[in-house]
C-alpha cells in the first residue's frame, strides 16, 4: 500500500490491484468500504461472525472518508447513546495500531468547545453536566485558561470553555485501514473495485447482492454507502432520505509559533473549529445555511473528487471564523477545500434494520460526525444484526423513524440547508424545525389557526404547540432556556385542562385498523396486556421482544371480533406498523395505516363530559360509559368513535372522525362549548399535563433498553393470559431476579424557578444514579418535573426513595428534588374514573 499526502488529505493508493474473485455467498455482505463500512465489518469479524465481506465500488476511504477532518470529540452531545458510541470509538481508536500495526494517527491533544454567548453557555453547561455524568472528564475553563492552552486564540470574549483533555484528533485514512486490516485479522473480506449494482429479493426478504463481478448470496445486507446511500436503497425500495451537501475547511500556509500538540477547537458562534495541519491552520466550516449537492444523484464515479469552493458565498463565514485566530487573516491560504457531507432532516444518523426489507440494514447519514462515532456505531450495528436486536438506546436515529416523503428532492433540498445549519445553532429545546413544513396539515388546521395556535413540526405534521390570546401573533419572541413569551398561554391552558375542558388535535397520531379472523390472536400474542377480551374496550399495553424490553408503547381497542384499532405515537408509526407485519406473516389479519382518513380531537377536563353530552344523543354517564369505554356516538351528522381514555390525568375523551367530517365535529364542539369555557390546548399543555401523571412517552422517557417492570408498566403486562405474549419467558425471568435495582421514578424539583427539558444529571446522597431523560413544568406541582430511570446498584423501593436525599443538577446547579415512584399528581386516579 502507498499513501499519498497532499495539504489537505492523505489519500489510499493500493499496489498491484488484480481481479477480485467474489464468492458465491456470504453470510453477511457490507456495502461501503469508509469508516462506517470497515468498523461494521470489524465489529461482525471480532464478535465471532467472519463469514464477511465487504464489497468497495472504488477503494476504501473514497466517498467523504478521506477527507474528513477526523475529530474525536467526547463531548457534545445529550444523548447517553451517542456519547458512549464517541467514548467507545476514542477508546478503539486509540489500542487499534497495538492490535493491527497500523497507525489511527490518534493523537490525544485535547478539545475545547468555546462559549461566548450566555444561551451558549447555558447549553454547555448542561451538557457537559450529563457527560460527566456518562464518564467524560469535562472542565470548565476560564478564557485565561483558554488562552495558555490555545495562545493564538482570540479570548476577549470567550465566557469558558469546555475541555476534555482526552479527546483529540485521528487521521480518517489510518482509522480505516486499521480497521479494515483487523477485520481482515479475524477472517472477514474485503474487495476493492466491485460495484453492487443491486440488493436481491424475495417475499420481502434479502437474497444476496448483485455487483458488477457477479451475484452473492447473503442473509444480511448492510448499506454503509455513505452518499450514495439513498441511491442504493432507493433500488429496493428501502427509504434514505439523506442528502449531501457542500461543507468547507481550510488550511493555511504555516503559522509559526503553532503547535501540533495544542488542543482542538471548535466555535459554533463563529462557525468554525481549528486545529493545526502540518503547520498550518486547518479551519472547519459549518455555516448557517449551507449548499445542497448533486440533489438529483451523486454521480456514480465521484470518489476522490472535490467541488469547486464558492468564495462569494462563503467567504463572510470564513471571515467571522479566521477572527476567532486573527494571525490567520494575516496567513496565505494553502488550500480552500470543499467536499460532500451528508446529512438527514433531524440531523440524527439513519441506522437500523429497513422497515421495508428484512435483514436490510443501514448505517448512513452521519451528519459529519461519521468519524468520531464509527467504532461506535460499528459496534451497535453488529450486536443488532448478530442478536436481532440492539443493546442501546436506538429510538432517536432508528431508520424507521423516517417517512417516505422526506427523500422527496424538493423537501431534501429544502430541510438541507436547515438541518447542516442546525450544527453550530444553540440547541433550544423548545426550537421546531423551519423548513420544509406545511405539506401535512390536520383536517381542522385552519380553525386551529384562527384560534391563535402556534405549529410545531410533528413529524412532519403542523402541530399546535400553544395558542395564543386573542389579538396577540402566535409567534415565538426569542427562543431561551428559561421562560419564553409563551409561557403564561401554556399556564393558561393546563389549568383549564385540570379545572375545565379544552380540546386538543391530535390528529398526527399513528392510528391503523387490523382486521382478519386471525387479527385477535395476534395481537394478544404480540402485545403483553390482554387485547382480545370483551369488544368495545380499549387497552394500554406494551409490545415486548423475545428478551422482555420495550418495542411500543400503545393502546389496542377492540371494535369487534374481527376488528381492532391500534393507536401508537407519531415517532413510532413505521416502527408500529413494521412490528405487526413482521409478526402476523402469512396469517388471516390485514393492517391498514387509517391516520389520514380519521382526525382525532381529543376532549379532556372535569366538563369534557358535559360538553360531550351536549353534543350527542349517547350515553356518557359514569354508569354507561366507564373509564376505558370504546363505542361508536353521533355528533351532528357525524358517526364517531369515542373512546373514554386520558393521557392528561383528567376525565376525558378522544374522538376518532372521518376526515371529511372532522370540521363538522369540530365546529359543533366549539358552538357548544362556549357554554362551558371551553379553551383549546397545545402539545405544551400535553407534556405538562402527562408528566404530572407521570405517563410515559416511548422514544423519550421510555425506550428499547427497559424491561417493562423496569419502566413502571407492571400494571400492563398480563402474565395469565392465555397463549401467553411475546417476551412473556423474560419477564418472568426478571420478577424471579428479585426487587428491580433499576427502575423509572417520577423527579420534582422543589424551587420552582429552575426548568428541567433532557439530561440534568440526578443524584442520591450526593451520587450520581440516573438524569431526567423527559421533562417539563408541572403547574399543579409547582415546578419541573420529569422522569428519570434510576440505576442504584441496590433494590429500589419508595421506602429506598424517601430515605434519601435527592439533587438535580441543572447547568451546574444542584436543585433539592423529590422522587416517587407513583404518580405525583392523582395517584388513585379518582379524577380519570370520576
Amino acid at each position: 500500500m502507498r499513501t499519498f499526502t497532499g495539504a489537505t488529505f492523505t489519500r489510499y493508493i493500493p499496489e498491484n490491484m488484480s481481479e477480485p474473485v467474489l464468492p458465491q455467498r456470504a453470510r453477511v455482505v457490507i456495502i461501503g468500504g469508509g469508516v462506517i463500512g470497515t468498523s461494521v465489518a470489524y465489529h461482525l469479524a471480532h464478535m465471532g461472525w467472519k463469514d464477511v465481506v465487504l464489497l468497495e465500488r472504488d477503494r476504501l476511504t473514497s466517498g467523504t472518508t478521506w477527507h474528513a477532518a477526523g475529530l474525536i470529540v467526547t463531548f457534545g452531545s445529550l444523548s447517553e447513546t451517542s456519547t458512549e458510541m464517541r467514548k467507545y470509538t476514542r477508546d478503539l481508536y486509540s489500542r487499534l495500531e497495538a492490535e493491527t500495526e497500523l497507525s489511527t494517527g490518534f493523537k490525544p491533544v485535547g478539545f475545547i468547545e468555546l462559549a461566548s454567548e450566555p444561551d451558549r453557555l447555558e447549553e454547555y453547561r448542561r451538557v457537559s453536566a450529563f457527560n460527566r455524568h456518562c464518564g467524560v472528564d469535562v472542565h470548565e475553563l476560564s478564557a485565561a485558561q483558554v488562552k495558555d492552552l490555545f495562545p493564538l486564540a482570540r479570548t476577549d470574549d470567550i465566557l469558558a470553555g469546555f475541555y476534555v483533555k482526552e479527546d483529540g484528533r485521528a487521521d480518517p485514512v489510518g482509522v480505516t485501514m486499521a480497521l479494515a486490516r483487523g477485520a481482515r485479522m479475524q477472517g472477514a473480506k474485503i474487495l476493492e473495485g466491485v460495484a453492487v449494482t443491486d440488493v436481491l429479493q424475495k417475499r420481502g426478504v434479502v437474497t444476496g447482492v448483485r455487483t458488477s463481478h457477479g451475484d452473492i448470496e447473503a442473509e444480511y445486507v448492510v448499506n454503509c454507502a455513505g452518499m450514495w446511500a439513498r441511491q442504493l436503497g432507493a433500488k429496493s425500495g428501502v427509504n434514505i432520505p439523506l442528502q449531501s451537501a457542500e461543507h468547507y475547511y481550510l488550511i493555511t500556509e504555516k503559522i509559526p509559533g503553532l503547535s501540533s500538540s495544542w488542543p482542538v477547537i471548535e466555535d459554533p458562534a463563529s462557525y468554525g473549529y481549528y486545529r493545526e495541519e502540518v503547520g498550518g491552520l486547518m479551519i472547519g466550516l459549518f455555516e448557517a445555511e449551507c449548499a445542497p449537492w448533486k440533489v438529483g444523484g451523486v454521480p456514480e464515479d465521484f470518489s476522490f473528487g472535490e467541488i469547486s469552493p464558492d468564495w462569494d458565498r462563503m467567504g463572510p463565514y470564513v471571515q467571522k471564523a479566521m477572527e476567532r485566530v486573527p494571525v490567520s487573516l494575516e496567513t496565505g491560504v494553502r488550500k480552500f477545500f470543499c467536499g460532500p457531507e451528508s446529512f438527514t432532516p433531524d440531523l440524527a444518523p439513519i441506522v437500523g434494520e429497513a422497515p421495508e426489507l428484512k435483514n436490510y440494514f443501514v448505517a448512513a447519514g452521519m451528519n459529519s460526525i461519521g468519524i468520531l462515532t464509527g467504532g461506535g456505531l460499528g459496534r451497535v450495528l453488529a450486536h443488532w444484526i448478530i442478536n436481532g436486536r440492539p443493546d442501546v438506546d436506538v429510538t432517536g436515529f432508528n431508520i424507521d423513524r423516517l417517512h417516505t416523503y422526506q427523500a422527496n428532492p424538493e423537501y431534501r433540498r429544502t430541510r438541507t440547508v436547515e438541518s447542516l445549519g442546525m450544527v453550530y445553532q444553540c440547541h433550544y429545546p423548545t426550537r421546531s424545525m423551519q423548513t420544509a413544513r406545511g405539506a401535512k396539515k390536520s383536517a381542522i388546521h385552519d380553525r386551529l389557526a384562527a384560534q391563535g395556535a402556534y405549529f410545531k413540526d410533528v413529524s412532519g405534521w403542523e402541530g399546535a404547540d400553544w395558542y395564543a390570546p386573542r389579538g396577540v401573533e402566535p409567534k415565538v419572541e426569542r427562543l431561551s432556556w428559561g421562560r419564553q413569551n409563551w409561557f403564561p398561554y401554556w399556564q393558561a391552558e393546563h389549568e383549564a385542562t385540570r379545572e375545565g375542558v379544552i380540546l386538543m388535535d391530535m390528529s398526527f397520531m399513528a392510528k391503523f385498523l387490523v382486521q382478519g379472523r386471525d387479527a385477535g390472536r395476534l395481537l394478544n400474542h404480540i402485545s403483553a396486556n390482554n387485547v382480545d377480551s370483551s369488544a368495545g374496550l380499549i387497552t394500554y399495553t406494551q409490545w415486548l421482544n423475545e428478551g422482555g424490553k420495550l418495542e411500543a408503547d400503545l393502546t389496542v381497542t377492540k371494535l369487534d371480533d374481527e376488528r381492532y384499532w391500534v393507536v401508537a405515537s407519531d415517532t413510532a408509526h413505521r416502527h408500529t406498523e413494521t412490528w405487526m407485519r413482521r409478526h402476523f406473516g402469512d396469517a388471516h389479519a390485514f393492517v391498514t395505516d387509517v391516520t389520514s382518513g380519521h382526525a382525532q380531537i381529543n376532549v379532556q377536563g372535569p366538563r369534557s363530559r358535559e360538553l360531550l353530552q351536549s353534543v350527542t344523543t349517547a350515553d356518557l354517564s359514569n354508569e354507561a360509559f366507564p373509564f376505558r369505554t370504546a363505542r361508536e356516538i353521533d355528533i351532528g351528522f357525524a358517526r364517531v368513535l369515542c373512546i373514554r381514555i386520558t393521557y392528561l390525568g383528567e376525565l376525558g375523551y378522544e374522538l376518532y372522525i372521518p376526515t371529511e367530517q372532522a370540521v363538522h365535529v369540530y365546529d359543533r364542539l366549539v358552538e357548544a362549548g362556549r357554554h362551558v369555557g371551553l379553551r383549546h390546548a397545545g402539545l405544551k399543555a400535553l407534556a405538562s399535563l402527562r408528566m404530572e401523571k407521570g405517563y410515559r412517552d416511548y422514544g423519550h422517557d421510555i425506550d428499547n433498553t427497559d424491561s417493562v417492570l423496569e419502566a413502571g408498566l407492571g400494571f400492563a403486562v398480563d402474565l395469565k393470559k392465555p397463549g401467553g405474549f411475546l417476551g412473556k419467558e423474560a419477564v418472568l425471568a426478571k420478577k424471579a431476579e428479585g426487587p428491580l435495582k433499576r427502575r423509572i421514578a417520577q423527579v420534582l424539583v422543589k424551587d420552582p424557578e429552575p426548568m428541567m427539558f433532557h439530561a440534568e444529571p440526578l443524584r442520591r446522597n450526593g451520587k450520581s444514579v440516573g438524569y431526567i431523560r423527559a421533562a417539563s413544568y408541572g403547574f399543579t406541582l409547582g415546578g419541573a418535573v420529569g422522569l428519570a430511570m434510576i440505576e442504584a446498584g441496590e433494590p429500589v423501593d419508595q421506602e429506598w426513595l424517601d430515605k434519601g436525599t435527592w439533587e438535580v443538577e441543572i447547568a451546574g446547579k444542584l436543585y433539592p428534588a423529590v422522587t416517587s415512584l407513583r404518580p405525583l399528581y392523582d395517584p388513585e386516579m379518582k379524577r380519570i374514573k370520576s
